[in-house]
């Protein structure tokens, strides 16, 4: 059993903040290159119509809460979206966009230095990896005490938070299932596997070759 630390509301809501301005950001030259002024004003509107402002004096799990459903919910409507305009076809475009500004987003010494440490010592690469992914997923949710060996981390997520929302489907199948495992078997050589019954999910990481 791994013991994670907790990750404060704080940091939650800055997590959701930066996931906002992050897809907002390369969300809107993907419409405007392959849909023109037009489609990036009626985004730029449904978007709108599902934003929840987030009051200055609410507490910090307040703010945390209406920055995630913000999240969500501008993500369903994202998705659906593109479909509606560009077809499944443009999904993947989307995705791989996606994929590629994650890792423009995640590049640095840190991520240098854990290439060197997986050359070296793969097996410690992938604990440092996991032990810091599980902390990060935090700001989506809670889930269980992760079980962890030298080559595989399950984390038991008993009641998916996204799950809750209207139009969450696209924010499972296509976000969580997809995009981000993509995003870390490219940058970070990890296979992330997710197991959904109903509401609740069995996430498995293991080292890629």
């Amino acid at each position: 059993m791994l013991k994670v630390k907790e990750m404060s509301y704080a940091e939650k809501y800055a997590r959701a903040m930066d996931e906002l301005k992050f897809e907002e950001t390369h969300l809107v030259p993907f419409v405007q290159k392959n849909l023109g002024d037009q489609a990036v004003t009626d985004i730029k509107k449904n978007l709108q119509d599902v934003f929840t402002p987030i009051q200055d004096d609410a507490s910090m799990e307040q703010k945390y809460k209406t920055a995630y459903r913000n999240w969500v919910l501008s993500g369903g409507v994202t998705f659906a979206f593109i479909r509606s305009r560009l077809g499944e076809e443009g999904i993947e475009r989307f995705i791989q966009a996606n994929v590629d500004a994650l890792k423009r987003k995640n590049t640095g010494i840190a991520l240098y230095l854990l290439k060197v440490i997986r050359f070296f010592a793969p097996g410690t690469a992938f604990s440092m990896t996991t032990k810091n992914m599980v902390y990060q997923l935090q700001w989506l949710g809670s889930g269980s005490e992760p079980q962890m060996s030298k080559s595989r981390l399950t984390l038991n997520i008993p009641h998916c938070e996204i799950l809750d929302y209207p139009n969450h489907e696209d924010m499972c199948l296509i976000g969580c299932q997809k995009l981000y495992p993509m995003w870390v078997a490219e940058q970070f050589k990890v296979n992330m596997q997710y197991n959904r019954q109903d509401k609740s999910c069995v996430m498995t990481l293991t080292p890629l070759k």
